[in-house]
């Protein structure tokens, strides 16, 4: 398994699936263990995925400094990974929370990026949800016979009940079509983060860079994710001049497991 020491030698572990051109693909959570992302919906048939665990998740080590997980920070250890590689630019593809990081490496070093992936993006700059977006979103499932206790638990939760279990109980929400088999995608060990890991992956907000993306950016949205509904890809598409949208309207806040060959598909094209 492939490592390299970030500048402040915290060790980063990456992988590689596949052959072909390579694409950077950062994870989400904030703090997932990046194999979660699987071979992108057989992307890996035609890209090179250079899967990078960032710091304090997956397989990488965890910084005795916290304040390094910010996704601001962790925006650098992108670059030092591009330098190990020893290429110019970089493909990147980036999901939910890992979004943040790829926008801060885009905009901080716009000539170091080709293209840019932003798979169902949590905002630009931090969580940019709409709760009445996401409430519309999630209403369209009423029909549904676990909607009552995903909506209970929701309502719990806004009011300031805390626990895995209820988290548990909105997962049906992620998805356009909720079954069991669906369970098997949560592995467990992929979201093995500390504590305070969230927290301190948000903080620093206000250090992000302002400039907007200026490569090309494809930016994915899931019609059906009610995790954490479709306005923060409308805020990042509209945040950046070469950015276009794409709902799929299948899938829900993992589109490469629901819709996988129009997922393969849209992405090929605009990396073509």
């Amino acid at each position: 398994m492939p490592f390299f020491p970030a500048s402040d030698g915290v060790g980063l572990f990456y992988d590689v699936l596949g052959a072909g051109d390579p694409l950077v693909v950062l994870g989400g959570g904030p703090g997932m263990d990046v194999r979660y992302l699987g071979d992108l919906g057989g992307l890996a048939a035609d890209r090179r995925l250079i899967r990078l665990d960032g710091r304090g998740a997956g397989r990488s080590g965890v910084p005795a400094d916290r304040s390094t997980v910010s996704f601001v920070r962790q925006a650098a250890d992108v670059e030092a990974l591009r330098g190990h590689l020893g290429l110019d630019r970089l493909d990147v593809l980036a999901h939910s929370a890992g979004s943040l990081t790829a926008q801060e490496f885009a905009a901080r070093h716009p000539d170091r990026v080709r293209r840019l992936i932003l798979v169902t993006p949590v905002g630009r700059h931090g969580r940019d949800i709409d709760p009445t977006d996401l409430a519309a979103v999630r209403a369209t499932r009423h029909a549904e016979p676990w909607y009552p206790r995903a909506a209970a638990a929701a309502r719990e939760l806004a009011a300031g009940g805390r626990g895995p279990f209820l988290q548990a109980r909105l997962i049906p929400f992620h998805w356009h079509r909720w079954t069991p088999e669906r369970r098997h995608e949560y592995v467990p060990g992929h979201s093995t983060t500390p504590p305070w890991f969230r927290d301190a992956f948000y903080a620093g907000a206000e250090a992000a860079c302002p400039a907007p993306v200026t490569a090309p950016v494809l930016v994915v949205a899931g019609a059906s994710d009610g995790m954490i509904g479709v306005a923060p890809s409308r805020t990042v598409a509209a945040a950046h001049p070469h950015a276009r949208l794409e709902m799929m309207a299948a899938s829900g806040h993992r589109p490469w497991v629901e819709e996988p060959d129009a997922f393969r598909g849209l992405v090929n094209a605009f990396l073509r």
